[in-house]
């Protein structure tokens, strides 16, 4: 028979089957049948995951899809084409079925090894049976090999895309579990349906954590400990079962060191919106410099901060009424002041420690405390009024204004 013979140098790289004779196709196509069917014995015998479907309608499926892509590829046989290669998209569709059929993809890449190599055994016996020449029968092999690599990343690439809708729509369900259970509403019904579709099995009980962060899916990673995690308004939300479990504390404490993150209490799942109330409420009383934010914070250890900011429109309604008597002076003067009554207050009148607090002299502290008696009166004297001026005290201080602790003399306006 008549055949082209091209110079090795000359061969496409990637698809080399483009430059043999098209005559090598109608040569080998006889073969074709009974080449299908040794294939598919031969995979089924070899690799495990297809070894029990072969036997019923997936066996002649994949016997038939077998045959079409040997007869697709000897149509092709000298025909130069650029771009998507004939059949690109039933090989996407087979790497994408393979996904959701459960199998893993090395079972996929090694069926096509198989098959490339029981049709090179079978097409060479054939080749050589109708004359072709040793340099035509390399050409044919580097073309089979070829053909398989290419179909098989193809194959993959439908798997992997498969795969990454599956991890988006496994993402965005759990997102959505997270913010339904915080939410505080949940059917229990409804959640237990979410969060069987999510792969998450709901514990007994959780606890919230709340972090100022941008990516909810890193902070998974960050926290660990079977995370659950999903924007929350400006907030990143992670929900973590058996916070009670031994270390289990520390290590979270550990993994978040130097973020502001805090941890709402464990309660019962279907009171997730309280633990998350209390968790976000501390990550943003530490955004306003109110509480610490380089370590873990833990909402029960912050309940008093949490219950005199629960309204902060009425704590400050309180400083501003309290605490007017100092309105009068420089900015300066008036902070001094605010520091040195709270500390008096806080330790109970006792003027050398108020001092130590301050880093000044005694004597300084004495003259403080009688312009506050010159301003308050007689209210520095009711226990109701100093509670409140206190609270105020502390209300100012989460309002960004942080009393500055002075130092050595100053004048008074």
């Amino acid at each position: 028979m008549s055949e082209t013979i091209t110079d090795q140098q000359d061969l496409p790289l990637q698809r080399p089957w483009q430059a043999l004779d098209p005559a090598v196709g109608r040569a080998l196509a006889p073969v074709l049948a009974v080449l299908a069917e040794e294939i598919t014995a031969a995979i089924a015998e070899v690799i495990p995951a297809y070894r029990q479907p072969m036997g019923e309608a997936f066996g002649r499926g994949v016997r038939d899809a077998i045959e079409e892509t040997l007869s697709q590829f000897l149509t092709q046989l000298g025909r130069p084409a650029s771009g998507e290669r004939p059949g690109r998209d039933v090989y996407l569709a087979l790497g994408r079925g393979e996904f959701r059929a459960g199998r893993p993809l090395d079972a996929l890449q090694e069926a096509y090894r198989i098959g490339a190599r029981v049709a090179w055994r079978r097409l060479s016996a054939a080749a050589i049976a109708a004359g072709l020449e040793g340099e035509t029968l390399a050409q044919l092999a580097e073309s089979i090999f070829a053909y398989i690599d290419e179909i098989s990343a193809e194959s993959v690439e439908g798997y992997a895309s498969a795969q990454a809708a599956s991890a988006g729509e496994r993402s965005r369900g759990r997102q959505a579990l997270v913010r339904m259970l915080v939410a505080g509403d949940a059917d229990p019904a409804e959640a237990q349906a979410a969060a069987a579709a999510a792969g998450w099995p709901i514990p007994r009980r959780l606890a919230a954590i709340a972090a100022d962060h941008r990516d909810a899916e890193r902070f998974a990673a960050i926290v660990g400990e079977d995370a659950l995690t999903a924007p929350v308004e400006d907030l990143v939300c992670a929900l973590v079962g058996d916070l009670e479990a031994p270390g289990r504390l520390e290590r979270i404490a550990r993994a978040v060191e130097g973020r502001r993150v805090a941890l709402g209490p464990s309660v019962p799942w279907q009171q997730a919106a309280r633990s998350w109330a209390r968790a976000a409420s501390c990550v943003r009383l530490a955004g306003a410099g109110v509480l610490r934010s380089d370590r873990l914070l833990i909402a029960r250890e912050q309940l008093g901060v949490l219950a005199l900011h629960a309204d902060p429109g009425l704590v400050r309604e309180l400083a501003d009424e309290r605490l007017a008597p100092l309105g009068h002076l420089t900015p300066a003067g008036r902070e001094r002041l605010e520091a040195t009554l709270l500390a008096w207050l806080r330790r109970q009148g006792n003027v050398a420690e108020v001092a130590a607090e301050l880093h000044v002299h005694p004597q300084t502290v004495r003259y403080r405390l009688t312009r506050l008696r010159e301003c308050f009166g007689a209210m520095l004297d009711q226990p109701d009024a100093r509670f409140e001026l206190e609270l105020a005290l502390r209300a100012r201080r989460g309002d960004g204004e942080s009393v500055r602790r002075s130092t050595g003399r100053e004048e008074l306006s």
